[in-house]
């Protein structure tokens, strides 16, 4: 039992000290505009990494069939949906109401 409860903590520590100690080294500081523009991507790309795979290759094979992957179709009116509105509550309705449309269409 004290085996866990070390592991848990030190788990804790590596987890938490990578968060903490760029906010310690940085709080302080104001970043250059370079850094701080290139910064505001990041989140962009993160979650065009997070998502790109699950909409070309959900079965880990890209396959672009609307049978097979109707998430696809139903991201390109949803992207379209997104740029216009700039809603995430529209987005996301959209988006569950297309792919409940097109999997009730095909199936």
């Amino acid at each position: 039992m004290p085996e866990i409860v070390t592991l848990i903590l030190l788990m804790s520590l590596v987890t938490f000290i990578p968060r903490v100690l760029p906010i310690l080294a940085l709080s302080r500081r104001k970043l250059p505009e370079l850094v701080e523009s290139w910064l505001s991507y990041v989140p962009v790309a993160v979650l065009a990494a997070l998502l790109a795979p699950s909409l070309f290759a959900p079965a880990g094979v890209v396959n672009l069939s609307i049978n097979i992957n109707p998430a696809f179709w139903v991201s390109i009116p949803v992207f379209v949906i997104a740029a216009l509105t700039r809603n995430l509550f529209i987005t996301v309705l959209s988006g569950m109401i297309l792919i409940a449309l097109v999997r009730f269409i095909i199936s």
